[in-house]
């Protein structure tokens, strides 16, 4: 097992470069802050100490453990219930919620690279606050004030934690298929049912848990139109705050799970005995609005642990390929061996991993950046004009990040060779985790659908146009700057964007629903490559202007050849799904359900 660093210098350059903080810093959430180079330094070094020191060390021996029921609960790996308390008592699950409620109010895309931090350290973890994230954010938004006052102290300060309780067996993610009821009994409602797969459903380490779960009321239509939105809490709040009986909610049982074992995935019964008390939150049949203001935010993170498993996968399979000795340089028949980060296709691997860790970083930063201007520019215009980028972005994000989490999660054990398939190096274990990224919060195929089928009919591509633009005002400032570096990735980065414009010009102009859905998978990649290299460009840009003055040649001169090497053999893989594009559904569709 190998330790993990927070990769603090590239946070910083993404955020001081690309994601914009200069301009965060001006609007008026952040006027009272400081929020400069200097903040986002000091801060990324206090979570790195607590990401290395506190969470790291429970990775392994959480994943070897697991959680596990008891006759009192679920009782968290050992270590975690610790750890949890240092996590809080640092102020960390506060650190992106309003300081109105407690929090620190800090901009989106210094909080984004804290959660890379916790999910890199320690998945299984990161978990338990990630959701909170997303409770915390339906409550603030659509809660009634006496809601938000009774809850959100807490779920921000992380004495409590907060749930989501969407699906259930018969439905998957299908939620028009939801059944647990919800019958009204004066000033709350009393909900009957069971929900699956739970992350942080029951727990011992914080006090209380708030539940948001979906169910019908009594004379509510059918499908998604008939859903509302309620708080459960495990146990019920005095008026006063303090915490009387507890509800009729709790865990039947854990699932048994390829990764992220230190996680409890639980199946939660609502009304085994009288009715779990629920409260209403907004308006009844309008809780899959609300419920996606957690998703939404919950499948940004998850995108971000494509990321962060890529990067701990990264440092594992760095660490190993420094230090094993295997092999002779080619074409050399005697003397000492080398180590492997010596052999080419090793370096191929290492490039891969690496490449694609700090382009799915820049992405994800730099649309923390957008929301963070979504949210509390002064300017409406603006704030839409964002909220579009964002919108557009996010199934981005969550579907191509995690595939490529996979991707470079898979790579860490190939470098690693035989042992990369023994557990105790722990790049198995990275592997297992990566894996659940692509399923939960949505599949691939959900977000590869919301992005061809929802996102670009919204508007009619002008969003995907706009941002094709930006790629293009990029391959242009490309074109003014010096170096054989600039022309290539120049080159790369204009063929990935034509090939960005050219697929989503079929996606727009197909009048065969069937055939876009098809191949709605390959549009979403084909845009996180473009993407990931328009930002790989945008930091060669930023380095090669701080290389003019002198600043930090290492650094500055690695983030040119890893540009380069991104345009040179990752970019090409637009072209390729463009094809797979343009060639639409027929083959995809053509075989009967007989002939599988």
């Amino acid at each position: 097992m190998t330790a993990y660093t927070a990769p603090t210098r590239d946070m910083q350059f993404v955020i001081n470069e690309l994601a914009g903080l200069a301009a965060v810093a001006t609007l008026p959430a952040f006027a009272e802050q400081d929020v400069s180079p200097s903040l986002v330094e000091a801060v990324l070094e206090e979570a790195a100490k607590l990401a290395a020191e506190v969470l790291a060390p429970l990775n392994h021996s959480g994943d070897v453990q697991g959680a596990r029921m008891s006759p009192q609960g679920v009782i968290p790996a050992d270590g975690f219930a610790e750890a949890y308390q240092k996590f809080v008592a640092g102020g960390w699950n506060g650190i992106g919620c309003h300081a109105e409620f407690g929090g620190q109010g800090l901009p989106e895309s210094i909080n984004t690279a804290t959660q890379e931090m916790w999910n890199s350290a320690n998945m299984s973890f990161a978990l338990c606050p990630m959701l909170n994230g997303g409770a915390i954010e339906a409550i603030s938004r659509v809660g009634s004030a006496a809601q938000k006052a009774m809850y959100l102290p807490k779920l921000v300060s992380g004495e409590w934690t907060g749930t989501m309780n969407l699906t259930e067996s018969q439905a998957g993610s299908d939620l028009s298929a939801v059944r647990t009821r919800a019958v009204p009994e004066g000033d709350h409602y009393r909900l009957f049912g069971q929900k699956i797969f739970i992350t942080w459903g029951e727990h011992n380490m914080t006090e209380n848990t708030i539940h948001l779960v979906l169910a019908r009321t009594p004379d509510a239509p059918e499908g998604v139109k008939g859903i509302s939105l309620f708080i459960v809490p495990k146990f019920l709040v005095n008026a006063d705050g303090s915490l009387g009986a507890r509800n009729d909610v709790h865990a039947v049982s854990i699932e048994h799970k390829m990764g992220i074992h230190a996680s409890p995935t639980c199946v939660m019964a609502f009304g085994d005995k009288d009715g779990a008390i629920g409260y209403l939150v907004g308006e009844e049949n309008k809780g899959l609005a609300y419920m996606f203001i957690m998703m939404n935010e919950a499948r940004f993170k998850v995108g971000v642990q494509g990321l962060a498993i890529g990067e701990r996968a990264y440092q594992g399979a760095l660490n190993y390929a420094k230090d094993r000795v295997q092999g002779r340089p080619v074409g050399v028949k005697s003397g000492d061996r080398v180590t492997i980060i010596n052999h080419p296709d090793v370096r191929r691997m290492l490039m891969t991993m690496k490449a694609q860790n700090e382009a799915m970083r820049a992405l994800a930063y730099v649309l923390a950046g957008h929301m963070d201007l979504a949210r509390h520019h002064a300017d409406p215009s603006a704030r839409k004009t964002h909220q579009a980028w964002v919108d557009l972005l996010i199934p981005v994000v969550k579907g191509w990040c995690t595939e490529i989490g996979i991707e470079v999660a898979s790579l860490g054990v190939q470098i690693h060779g035989g042992m990369g398939f023994i557990e105790e190096t722990g790049a198995c274990q990275h592997l297992r985790d990566s894996r659940i990224a692509t399923i939960y919060e949505g599949t691939t195929g959900i977000q590869a659908a919301d992005l061809a089928g929802r996102k670009l009919s919204m508007d009619r591509g002008v969003a995907m146009r706009a941002l094709i633009a930006e790629i293009e005002a990029t391959v242009a400032e490309l074109g003014r700057a010096a170096g054989d570096d600039m022309v290539v990735i120049r080159d790369g980065l204009q063929e990935g964007a034509k090939a960005l414009a050219d697929a989503t010009q079929w996606v727009l102009t197909s009048h065969d629903a069937d055939a876009v859905m098809a191949v709605s998978v390959d549009y979403m990649m084909l845009t996180g490559y473009v993407c990931g290299g328009w930002q790989m460009a945008r930091a060669a840009l930023a380095a090669q202007r701080k290389l003019s003055a002198g600043e930090d040649p290492v650094f500055h001169e690695a983030k040119l050849v890893t540009a380069r090497f991104y345009a040179e053999h990752i970019l090409p893989k637009a072209g390729a799904l463009l094809r797979s594009v343009r060639s639409g559904g027929a083959s995809i569709l053509a075989l009967s359900e007989e002939q599988f």
